[in-house]
């Protein structure tokens, strides 16, 4: 077997042996810098649902708790300072560029790329520990991944439950998805952008209007 197909069966072995527990250790490890993927867990967690095995309420409380723990840890290791996050990064294969690119990603966008980054690969992953070294405060932090992590885990999880016994499937197809998502979420922000310059325009010419002089 490969890598992907390695990975993907201890995956499915640990959730099959540990149940909510197994998805709830997946995916905290998938919102720190392991390199386990959404793509893998939670499609088999929702042909978990469809069997019966598990339910929707379960799997949501499991991968969001999860989820919410790793990402709650890779932003107290950015609180720790750089020098830290690479130390420990090293042992769960942390790329310093991938690093780098998601602080810029975050210091260019502010505290809404928590939410946005969820739904971008590599970024999810990473984007709590540049929240942990800028600072960001916890409160806004932890909203943010809650509202982002539970939307993407379901999402994946209502697809395996309707792909059924074909939920591997998803994997397969993940690039894809990705470049769906990610496109998607750039359209808005172009769009959220566009509707805030626009406001922010209307402003500046009420502003210019009222200081205008009387003409008598």
């Amino acid at each position: 077997m490969g890598l992907t197909e390695t990975l993907l069966h201890y995956i499915t072995q640990l959730i099959s042996y540990l149940g909510y527990t197994g998805v709830f250790i997946l995916m905290a490890l998938e919102s720190m810098i392991a390199p386990v993927p959404s793509e893998m867990v939670m499609p088999f967690a929702g042909f978990l649902m469809h069997t019966g095995e598990f339910t929707i309420l379960g799997v949501l409380l499991a991968s969001t708790l999860g989820s919410i723990v790793g990402s709650l840890a890779s932003y107290w290791m950015g609180r720790k300072g750089e020098a830290v996050v690479l130390h420990y990064g090293r042992y769960l294969m942390l790329n310093p560029h991938h690093l780098e690119w998601t602080a810029d990603f975050f210091c260019r966008y502010g505290s809404r790329t928590i939410f946005i980054s969820r739904f971008i690969p590599v970024v999810r992953h990473l984007i709590s520990i540049p929240a942990g070294l800028g600072r960001m405060s916890l409160v806004p932090f932890l909203i943010y991944t809650t509202i982002g992590a539970t939307m993407w885990n379901m999402f994946l999880a209502f697809l395996g439950m309707k792909l059924k016994e074909h939920w591997e499937i998803i994997h397969h197809y993940s690039h894809t998805l990705d470049i769906v998502v990610v496109a998607t979420a750039v359209l808005g922000l172009g769009g959220y952008f566009f509707w805030r310059r626009r406001q922010a325009r209307k402003k500046l010419e009420n502003v210019s209007l009222a200081c205008k002089p009387k003409v008598e």
